[in-house]
């Protein structure tokens, strides 16, 4: 068992209900946090209330981990909003919960697949603005050059990804480890809401390997490996888990 306290965000469904199910037991205390249904209600958007939510952890006892499953998708939200939650929201958590990062903390923040294969490769001009996502005119410079919420979402995540690995520098010298994990289809209220507004969600499963949508308990269990000490010199990187959906895209696509 871990001892201190685990934080579980995006609880009440999906991916992060999954998760909390799982680390269930693990931990000396386990805190479920989301806008409803939850230990904790919090908006992770709101400075404030993650204020409270790490002063609430912090009364509980050491922050052993952190999986941070919190999100929208694109036909949720417009291209502000997307980028609030997804991305400003997981650079506050990684900020206000890093005074309790102590040896053995580790934390697992949610990326995707989609920015592998929408923006790979970034953009000079792009990725320093999402590199900031606290800055106070952030979400008006990100609205001002993206406009679609599907990529909104990519670029999104790709700012997840990086905001992970530069957690895990910061968190480093302190015993404490960071990444991000990058799930493929999974068969989620949400994903099922993304499969019936948009037609690539089908050619995307056609052309993964194995045939089916993954599980959230197949994501639940490598977050719980990535929180473990068994994962304990896995910092800074991001872990895809699609059923190699990545792969058949390209070698269906020649990308």
């Amino acid at each position: 068992m871990k001892q201190g306290v685990t934080v579980v965000t995006g609880a009440a469904s999906g991916m992060g209900r999954a998760c909390a199910e799982r680390l269930r037991g693990t931990t000396d205390h386990l805190v479920t946090v989301d806008l409803r249904d939850a230990d904790v209600i919090c908006d992770i958007t709101d400075q404030a209330e993650v204020a409270a939510l790490v002063d609430h952890v912090r009364h509980l006892g050491p922050l052993a981990a952190l999986a941070h499953a919190a999100g929208i998708s694109p036909t949720m939200a417009d291209v502000r909003r997307i980028f609030e939650v997804d991305l400003t929201g997981t650079e506050l958590l990684l900020q206000a919960f890093e005074p309790l990062v102590g040896p053995g903390t580790s934390a697992v923040c949610f990326s995707s697949i989609a920015p592998y294969h929408l923006v790979p490769v970034g953009d000079p001009e792009l990725d320093p603005i999402v590199d900031d996502p606290l800055a106070p005119d952030f979400l008006d410079r990100i609205a001002e050059r993206i406009t679609d919420t599907g990529l909104a979402y990519s670029w999104a995540k790709r700012g997840v990804i990086r905001a992970a690995r530069r957690a895990a520098v910061r968190w480093g010298p302190k015993g404490g480890r960071c990444n991000s994990i990058a799930p493929g289809l999974i068969n989620t209220p949400m994903n099922a809401q993304e499969f019936e507004q948009q037609p690539i969600m089908k050619v995307m499963l056609d052309n993964t390997p194995l045939g089916r949508f993954g599980e959230p308990a197949e994501i639940a269990n490598v977050v719980t490996f990535l929180l473990s000490d068994q994962a304990s010199f896995v910092s800074g990187t991001d872990i895809v888990v699609d059923g190699a959906v990545l792969q058949g895209l390209a070698a269906a696509f020649g990308s």
